[in-house]
């Protein structure tokens, strides 16, 4: 069976801070989905139906905020379908739209969400829910101290110092300079954040995100609707996820199949993406990462996990400028998920970051001749994994498998 090609229409994205006080959930997502549908030059009347994304809403206190929000983002009468994996949110429901129109069901999808994380007063808290009720909840967890001992077991493993990881920080904090959008950003050094103060050892404040309130939104589309609506669209050319067991002992034993500190999911999801995309060789043939990196440790990581460059390397390269916008592969230009953490859409900013640089619309922080991107995104106690490639051109040849 023929399967549709799939394109990026438009997008937008508010900026993002702690506090939107002016305006209320909707709103913002309506302030999301209006900022789209102007960007590709589209009316409510061209989108078929939508994917809301929308993480833990006790975060702002409202049960099923995406009832809600239903009216103000023009979603009245129109399939709509929520999606929720912690983190991951944004990427997946990004899949969800991708798997919708290339089924042929729709011509097009908007998917479209907002975040208010700051209304709680302790977000961590929450987050103490992802862990298993029985023997991980009461020591007690939080994302936090799990990735703390995460970032000391990958340091210890690989003879990394913490300076070297202080870089990446330092890195996304000068990308951020040139994206309007981002929460935190300034130039900084690596004796600013070895002096910050420590929230988990080794990790300190300005290696861990902000916590971020905005809205986002992006319309994809069928070849037909990319013709009408966009002279440059971005074509989702491979596209996979992946989700572990939920307890994080079941990651740490000798016999776990996927290991946490390796982030498990992140290398066969990858392989699949990457297969799907035609890419053989991440390094050379894709000019722009945007990584989901609530933390540090995460990004090389994820380099490494997903082939950009041998275990334990990431950090030595960033030394020599391989992830500067200008290196060999560009990472994070935007300043990424350190920088900008609105949980319920991070994964949609990641995915909107990496479309627009293939797109060419991603204004001064526009890599110059990209032709392939990609964005990650990672869930819950990082169980939920998944990555979409972005190109400038189809791929109608891969599998539809």
């Amino acid at each position: 069976m023929s399967a549709e090609a799939v394109a990026v229409l438009g997008a937008y994205e508010s900026e993002y801070r702690t506090h939107v006080p002016e305006l209320t959930f909707v709103e913002q997502a309506q302030q999301a989905a209006v900022g789209a549908l102007g960007d590709a030059s589209m009316s409510p009347d061209d989108i078929d139906a939508f994917v809301f994304a929308l993480a833990p809403t006790l975060f702002m206190g409202v049960a099923d905020a995406d009832r809600w929000a239903i009216d103000h983002v023009f979603a009245a009468g129109k399939p709509i379908f929520r999606v929720h994996t912690g983190g991951a949110t944004g990427g997946s429901a990004v899949q969800a739209a991708y798997s919708l129109v290339r089924s042929g069901m729709f011509r097009s999808v908007m998917v479209v969400g907002a975040e208010r994380i700051a209304e709680t007063p302790d977000a961590q808290e929450v987050l103490n829910l992802i862990f298993d009720v029985f023997y991980e909840r009461d020591m007690p967890l939080s994302t936090n101290t799990s990735v703390g001992l995460w970032t000391t077991c990958y340091l210890d493993r690989f003879g990394q110092t913490q300076e070297d990881l202080a870089r990446v920080a330092v890195r996304a904090r000068r990308n951020a300079m040139s994206n309007p959008n981002a929460h935190l950003k300034g130039i900084i050094s690596v004796e600013d954040v070895m002096a910050s103060r420590v929230i988990a050892y080794p990790l300190k404040l300005f290696e861990i995100c902000p916590r971020s309130s905005g809205s986002a939104a992006m319309i994809i589309g069928n070849m037909a609707m990319a013709k009408r609506f966009c002279a440059q669209p971005a074509f989702i050319t491979g596209s996979a996820g992946m989700t572990d067991t939920y307890w994080i002992g079941d990651r740490l034993s000798a016999t776990a199949n996927l290991r946490f500190i390796d982030l498990g999911p992140a290398a066969p999801a990858t392989r699949a993406c990457f297969e799907r995309a035609g890419i053989r060789d991440p390094s050379k043939e894709i000019q722009v990462a945007e990584l989901y990196d609530p933390y540090t440790v995460m990004q090389p990581v994820q380099l490494e996990q997903m082939g950009f460059c041998g275990r334990g390397m990431a950090l030595r390269l960033d030394k020599d400028g391989w992830w500067d916008v200008d290196g060999a592969v560009a990472v994070n230009p935007s300043g990424g998920t350190l920088c900008t953490n609105p949980i319920a859409i991070a994964g949609l900013v990641r995915a909107i970051d990496a479309a627009r640089q293939v797109m060419g619309r991603a204004g001064a922080m526009q890599v110059p001749n990209v032709r392939n991107a990609v964005a990650t995104a990672v869930g819950g106690i990082a169980q939920f994994f998944n990555c979409t490639v972005f190109g400038a051109s189809p791929r109608e040849a891969w599998s539809d498998s």
